[in-house]
């Protein structure tokens, strides 16, 4: 299965801005006093498994982007 040039460049850009949004939201968490209490707390753990699993999906979803354009770039059959 191919995707679009379209397609696959907003695949890309939702993969940066994972890039953005996800580092920037955990230093604000790691930052937050509810985030320690003589250790972390399950606020922060939460928001950590959240982070890390929306990193991994934008990085995920960003990749397949890449391989959309690369593949768009070298021609071939258009999808139907």
């Amino acid at each position: 299965m191919r995707i679009g040039r379209t397609i696959s460049l907003l695949l890309v850009l939702f993969g940066v801005w994972t890039w953005i949004l996800w580092p920037n939201f955990l230093k604000n968490i790691w930052r937050d006093d509810r985030s320690w209490n003589d250790g972390p707390t399950a606020f922060f753990l939460v928001h950590l498994a959240l982070t890390v699993v929306s990193f991994a999906a934008g990085n995920a979803i960003g990749w397949l982007g890449v391989k959309g354009l690369r593949a768009a770039r070298q021609g071939g059959p258009n999808p139907a």
